[in-house]
């Protein structure tokens, strides 16, 4: 690692930044230390992340913590994107009301090739170390294990919110499950980490790393946790960014793996409000220049649909790459304000009849990848916001025949399908 890159920025601007929208913090001044020393000596810190191959497709509010590790390794640290495949065998209980189905070893190894895909239109791959945790857990064996699980006892694990919920519930714990918060903590170990980053119901996995790395007799890491991110459709309510998590199954999202038309047209629809909770959680734009391009819009000075331009094409650029970015952009320009976008200009999807006369519209609309199943297509039309040459289709059981049509999915989502 460059020296350089770590002194880019003081240790005071590095921990404005690296701590954006934090919710835990544990502890401030650790941090601040552990800055302030790898400033002075030009050796960057080791800021662990944990993922559970759990599911393959992200989406903008998984991307959080991806993002936090971004400015991390932006400032000249090394971020270690650990995936759990050994810990995915087990299920991470945290949140949860049931236990978590285990996967298979199968089911690891694809996902796992999945996110190393995805992680990358956030993290830097030349900046970035992957370990799997099979590494260090596969050779505890069933000794080591046994001396792991003497380390906490079940009262201290039953302090978890969601043990202490299902226990008072009487609703099944099984064994197994207080295994993972250790076998969390002692990645922590065996990476020697000084941070480590998680979402908000992780805080209790975190902080028995800590623990398990002050009774190592090593320097304990610091621990941040991060919120939620809203779905698009939440609203200020008495000052407070209100709403649902970002959730595929509330089709309130945008994924990154979507075209970056879509990641641009659905950025475009949220309100200035929501706007500004995004930047500050997912721009690299420095949070400084953020507050002051939130209070020259609140004065009069910059126009929020500019702001909001700025963001939507810099998201679908991260997703995308610069030139899809730009492009979004255009488009967008030209269909929603010049309205000069004529059909030829759309997209085209084409989909085979595959020997059918017809195929319904159910059926079509997954394949332009502006809704993710027959259901939810189903349930968009229910709602009047599917559109087919600019009539609304309603029927679940309408069929399209061999053509050309436009389609529409909401107000922002259009396209051209040709069927043959």
């Amino acid at each position: 690692m460059n020296p350089d890159a770590l002194r880019k920025a003081t240790p005071e601007e590095q921990f404005e930044e690296v701590t954006r929208g934090t919710v835990d913090l544990h502890v401030p001044e650790d941090l601040k230390k552990k800055l302030q020393r790898s400033y002075d000596k030009g050796k960057p810190l080791i800021i662990k992340a944990g993922f559970d191959p759990s599911r393959p497709d992200l989406h903008l509010g998984h991307t959080l913590l991806l993002t936090r590790m971004r400015r991390f390794q932006e400032f000249g640290h090394t971020v270690v994107f650990l995936i759990g495949d050994f810990t995915a065998l087990i299920g991470d209980p945290s949140g949860k009301n049931a236990a978590r189905p285990p996967l298979t070893r199968e089911q690891v190894k694809v996902n796992s090739e999945t996110y190393k895909q995805q992680v990358f239109k956030v993290l830097d791959p030349d900046k970035t170390v992957v370990k799997f945790n099979s590494e260090w857990l596969d050779a505890l064996g069933t000794e080591g294990m046994i001396r792991l699980a003497a380390r906490y006892s079940v009262q201290r694990m039953l302090e978890r919110d969601d043990f202490k919920k299902r226990y008072r519930e009487n609703t099944s714990i099984a064994i197994h499950e207080f295994l993972y918060p250790l076998l969390q903590g002692y990645d922590s170990v065996a990476l020697k980490a000084d941070v480590e980053l998680g979402a908000t119901d992780q805080l209790f996995n975190l902080l028995v790393g800590r623990q398990l790395m002050k009774e190592e007799g090593m320097e304990p890491q610091v621990i941040m946790t991060g919120p939620i991110l809203e779905g698009l459709d939440a609203k200020l309510v008495d000052g407070v960014i209100t709403g649902n998590k970002m959730s595929k199954s509330l089709d309130n999202y945008v994924g990154i793996d979507e075209p970056a038309d879509n990641i641009f047209g659905k950025l475009m629809s949220i309100t200035d409000d929501l706007m500004w909770r995004y930047y500050k959680l997912l721009s690299a734009m420095p949070l400084k220049q953020v507050l002051e391009l939130e209070e020259k819009t609140k004065s009069g000075e910059a126009h929020p649909k500019a702001a909001k331009v700025a963001f939507a094409q810099e998201m679908a650029a991260r997703f995308q790459g610069e030139e899809a970015g730009r492009k979004a952009a255009e488009d967008f320009e030209k269909r929603f304000a010049k309205k000069e976008l004529s059909t030829e200009d759309l997209p085209l999807v084409e989909i085979s009849l595959a020997g059918a006369e017809k195929l319904l519209v159910t059926k079509l609309l997954p394949e332009t990848k502006f809704v993710a199943s027959a259901t939810e297509a189903r349930k968009m039309m229910g709602q009047g916001g599917v559109k087919v040459n600019g009539e609304k289709v309603t029927d679940p059981k309408a069929e399209l025949g061999a053509g050309e049509y436009t389609v529409q999915v909401g107000k922002l989502k259009v396209t051209r399908v040709k069927l043959s």
